[in-house]
C-alpha cells in the first residue's frame, strides 16, 4: 500500500514540464496515487487531461477563492460537466482567503457556497483552502452544516486546535502539508496529535511548501510527501506503516472514486 498525495498542482509548469520524471520519482518513493488539484478553468482542463493520461493521477475541479472574480458562467458550466468524468474525485480547491485582497470577499463567499451546492448534487467532496480567515471559515461551515451533511477536507491545515476541533465536529477531514515539518510549526504538530486517525490526510500542495529536509529545493513534488508523512507519524505517535495505512484508507473513503 502506497501513500496518496491528496493535493498536488501537477498542472503547474514547474511540474508539468517534467511530469513523467515527477511521477517516476513519486512511485520510487512509495507514493501510489496523487490528486491533481485545479484553481481555475484552465487548470481544470489540464488536471482532467493529466488524470486521463496517467493511471496514478486523479483530478479535482473548481475555482480557488483568489480567482473567483475572474470566473465566467461558462467556466462554471464546464466544471459541472467535468464532475461526470470518472477520474474527477473532488471539487476545488475552493474556500476563503483573507491574506490576499485580489478577490472581493463576498465573491469568494458566493463561490464557496456554489461549490457546496454542487458537492451535494454530485456527492463529491470539497478540497478547502483557508488562509487568515478562521473565524469567517467557521461561520461558513456552520451555515453549510445547517443545510446538510458536509463532505470535505481542510487542506494544508495551519489553523488552531480549536478550529480543527470544530471542523471535525462538522465531519471534515484535516490534511497536513510540508508546513508540519518546519521548525516553527511546533503548535501545528501539537494540533496534529489531537486529530483522530480516521480523519487525517497528507499532501504536498506542490510545487509549494516543500517539507524538510528538502525545503531549500524548488519545486516541491509528490515524492516529498513521504517526509511530511514521517513527521506526522511521529507527531501522532504511530509507526510509518500505520500512518500510510490509515491515511490511504481515509483518502479512499473521502475521495470515493479512488476506489472505483
Amino acid at each position: 500500500m502506497g501513500l496518496i498525495d491528496t493535493h498536488a498542482h501537477l498542472a503547474d509548469k514547474s511540474l508539468a514540464n517534467q511530469l513523467d520524471d515527477v511521477l517516476d520519482r513519486a512511485n520510487k518513493a512509495g507514493v501510489s496515487q496523487m490528486i491533481c488539484v485545479a484553481v481555475d478553468a484552465a487548470t481544470c482542463t489540464e488536471a482532467v487531461e493529466i488524470a486521463e493520461s496517467k493511471s496514478c493521477v486523479w483530478a479535482s475541479v473548481g475555482i480557488h477563492p483568489n480567482y473567483a472574480h475572474q470566473a465566467s458562467a461558462n467556466d462554471w458550466d464546464a466544471i459541472v460537466e467535468y464532475t461526470k468524468h470518472p477520474k474527477v474525485c473532488a471539487l476545488g480547491e475552493t474556500g476563503l482567503d483573507r491574506h490576499w485582497d485580489d478577490c472581493p470577499f463576498e465573491i469568494q463567499q458566493a463561490n464557496f457556497e456554489r461549490h457546496w451546492q454542487l458537492s451535494r448534487e454530485t456527492e463529491l467532496p470539497l478540497i478547502i483552502h483557508m488562509r487568515d480567515c478562521e473565524t469567517e471559515m467557521l461561520a461558513a461551515l456552520r451555515k453549510q452544516v445547517s443545510i446538510g451533511d458536509l463532505r470535505g477536507v481542510m487542506h494544508s491545515f495551519a489553523g488552531s486546535t480549536e478550529t480543527a476541533r470544530e471542523c471535525l465536529e462538522y465531519g471534515m477531514f484535516i490534511s497536513f502539508s510540508g508546513m508540519l515539518t518546519y521548525k516553527k510549526s511546533e503548535e501545528l504538530r501539537k494540533t496534529a496529535k489531537t486529530i483522530p486517525l480516521d480523519r487525517i490526510l497528507v499532501e504536498t500542495d506542490c510545487p509549494y511548501l516543500t517539507p524538510e529536509p528538502n525545503r531549500s529545493r524548488r519545486p516541491n513534488e509528490p515524492a516529498f510527501v513521504v517526509h511530511t508523512a514521517k513527521c506526522l507519524a511521529e507527531s501522532v505517535g504511530v509507526s510509518m506503516k500505520e500512518l500510510v495505512e490509515v491515511t490511504t484508507a481515509n483518502a479512499k473513503r473521502l475521495f470515493w472514486r479512488l476506489s472505483s
